[in-house]
């Protein structure tokens, strides 16, 4: 992996929240087509990092390389303009409407004159297209949000940020509070997702499930990142040590 190509790059990203220095000047590498972890205790900075990435947030200072090109992202349509979508731990989904819906919800398809009708036909067949190459296990889509399973509901949220255009992906705790058939299922999608060239930004508490799956493991503590490891390179040792802000050599 030695020779991954960096996809996504913040360059010396700095945040505060009054007296609270959530990210301490970061920069970090992002491979493209590979599952990239980020890690750390509550605190460690690893939400803002990743809403500064989507555009939920602006950063105080630094900024950000995407494909070779310093760019600003000026929030989340500019995030998803460069590819970069998130899937948060609630997801965001509506539990009353279908699949369907949920998966165009901002971005519904429209027909007709002056494009005011809904293309039902053309959602209808573009979330089976998207659905059907991550091998979601989803057997209806008109099936309302609330009656899917955990994994299902992911799948879902992966496939609307699919929809958008979404290249790299960045999926936060996605097995939280997951059992183990369901926690399965969303290590398979990240799986398929990689295997199909996608970029993963993967948030996670659980360092089991990290070395199951990441290619790249980096740890954050109190704002600051302490070091990438291939996690080849890397054990749980040391990985445990880092989070509890010993840095890497």
């Amino acid at each position: 992996m030695a020779n991954d190509e960096v996809i996504l790059e913040t360059i010396d990203l700095d945040k505060s929240f009054g007296a609270v220095h959530a990210v301490r000047s970061v920069s970090w590498k992002v491979y493209s087509g590979r599952v990239n972890a980020l890690v750390g205790d509550n605190g460690a900075g690893k939400s803002t990092l990743i809403k500064l990435i989507s555009g939920a947030l602006q950063p105080n200072a630094g900024g950000f390389r995407v494909r070779g090109q310093e760019t600003r992202i000026g929030g989340p349509a500019g995030a998803f303009g460069l590819g970069i979508a998130a899937v948060y731990q609630d997801l965001a989904l509506v539990e009353n409407r279908d699949v369907v819906m949920n998966m165009f919800l901002g971005s519904e398809l429209t027909r007709g004159p002056g494009q005011i009708f809904l293309d039902h036909k053309g959602m209808l067949r573009q979330a089976h297209e998207v659905l059907d190459d991550i091998h979601a296990r989803i057997p209806n889509v008109r099936e309302m949000v609330r009656n899917l399973s955990g994994g299902q509901r992911q799948a879902v949220a992966v496939g609307r940020a699919l929809i958008r255009g979404g290249e790299i992906i960045i999926m936060d705790e996605p097995t939280a509070a997951l059992g183990v058939e369901q926690t399965q299922e969303v290590l398979q999608l990240i799986d398929t997702l990689r295997a199909q060239g996608k970029t993963i930004i993967l948030i996670s508490h659980n360092i089991q499930q990290v070395f199951q799956i990441a290619d790249y493991i980096s740890v954050m503590f109190h704002g600051d990142l302490l070091g990438t490891r291939a996690r080849d390179e890397a054990t749980e040792a040391e990985v445990v040590a880092m989070i509890m802000g010993k840095r890497s050599p």
